[in-house]
């Protein structure tokens, strides 16, 4: 059982910055934040998710059944991730390529202590057994310092490509081999940024990547040493009764340095043929996936490219919609949809199967979801995207792009892309400390 306790506040973006800087003091931190973009449509503006009253850490192959029995013995609030590599237990796949941040495939808690930030209040549900501290952390929240760390650079961080320009363009021919042939209409190609024996500061990347990209599914996550700094624009899926929700992006544009040359780009991006085929590729694979579970009938296609803008980019997203039976699990939803199909391609095994062969990192996290399930069974989860991941042990940074492969894409085009989507992270971490 929790117990609720409410308190009024008059600045909830400094209350946040106070709320994530005091987080600093606990093992276990998941850190969820629309930043007031209501279009997200999320159950609350920011929440706080501290300590582990129960957790589960598990890899492919049984992870998903070990989630529905963790899920049955403890319907209280649940915070984590799935690992895109859990493909290999939905499908007969598998993964080979080097993980220098291995991270578990997937990782739940349980949290002892919950902060929900509503507009005007913030709403405090403990366990009862650290109730007693309620009293104690509203004042060393409000008495933590809103800064983010040295500003000062006290070490380089060099940043190297996994994959060089010129591997990028001979794997790109290669997945154009696929495509010619027809093995499959698009693939979801990635790249890895990393650098090694290198430390930083993991509180003041995400404020700084925060204030760069704003975005509605933002997220900062420690488990340990095991980071994830999210600014994720992206929704993976939502449950909200017996409705589920898919927002996959397909179409990416850079922001204008003025009114008119922003609005040409987002003219251009709205008409380009190519960007739209892609997601209209991506949202039909996404309705064939939650068709496996849906009523009869209920699945509709709610919004179809609609422009999103961004601090940095705009993007096509697309809104699906359908409803399940009420009997329908977590996990159930997980195996008909995951991984999501805007990171895979379609088909999606063979698309999958295709990124695995050329791509030369485990992708881990990046391509997973970080969310939350609610005790009703409702609940929410991100795509892993435009994100820094940090193993604080191995002293191993990493940061990784993609975009769609489609018979008409143009490798140069595809390369600046990507170059585009890293340039947020880039920028975070070789300011950071």
């Amino acid at each position: 059982m929790r117990k609720t306790y409410r308190l009024q506040i008059d600045d909830p973006k400094r209350v946040k910055n106070q709320l994530l800087q005091w987080s600093r003091g606990f093992e276990h931190v998941v850190w969820l934040d629309s930043n007031d973009l209501k279009d997200a449509e999320t159950d609350f503006e920011a929440v706080l998710a501290l300590g582990a009253q129960a957790q589960l850490v598990c890899n492919s192959r049984t992870a998903l059944e070990g989630l529905q029995a963790f899920r049955e013995e403890h319907t209280d609030w649940m915070f984590g991730y799935l690992g895109y590599d859990l493909k290999n237990e939905v499908e007969r796949l598998s993964s080979e390529n080097p993980d220098g941040l291995q991270f578990p495939d997937l990782h739940f808690i349980v949290p002892e202590k919950l902060i929900f930030v509503k507009s005007d209040r913030i709403e405090f549900e403990y366990l009862e057994e650290v109730a007693g501290h309620v009293e104690s952390d509203k004042r060393s929240i409000f008495q933590s310092s809103e800064s983010h760390g040295s500003s000062e650079t006290t070490e380089q961080i060099r940043i190297s490509l996994r994959t060089t320009k010129d591997t990028y363009f001979e794997r790109f021919e290669r997945i154009q081999q696929h495509l010619q042939r027809g093995d499959i209409y698009e693939t979801n190609y990635c790249q890895e940024f990393f650098a090694k024996d290198t430390r930083i500061d993991p509180w003041n990347c995400y404020h700084k990547l925060n204030e760069l990209a704003g975005a509605p599914f933002s997220t900062f996550l420690r488990f340990g040493d095991q980071f994830v700094v999210s600014s994720s624009p992206e929704r993976y899926l939502q449950r909200k009764g017996n409705t589920v929700k898919s927002q996959p992006i397909k179409g990416t544009a850079k922001r204008g340095n003025t009114v008119e040359e922003d609005n040409r780009l987002k003219a251009a991006l709205m008409n380009d043929p190519k960007e739209r085929s892609e997601n209209i590729m991506i949202t039909d694979l996404v309705r064939n996936d939650l068709s496996h579970l849906a009523l009869a009938g209920t699945v509709k296609v709610a919004a179809l490219c609609e422009l999103h803008s961004f601090k940095q980019v705009h993007q096509l997203i697309s809104t699906v919609v359908a409803e399940v039976p009420e009997e329908t699990s977590l996990t159930d939803l997980i195996k008909a949809t995951f991984p999501m199909g805007s990171m895979t391609g379609a088909p999606k095994v063979a698309a999958m199967e295709i990124a695995e062969e050329v791509e030369d990192f485990k992708r881990g996290v990046y391509s997973g979801t970080v969310g939350y399930v609610k005790p009703n069974g409702d609940f929410d989860f991100n795509v892993v995207i435009r994100s820094i991941l940090y193993n604080a042990a191995l002293e191993y940074v990493s940061f990784a792009v993609g975009g769609a492969i489609t018979a008409a894409a143009n490798a140069a085009d595809e390369y600046e892309e990507c170059l585009l989507k890293a340039k947020a992270m880039r920028q975070v971490l070789e300011g950071n400390s």
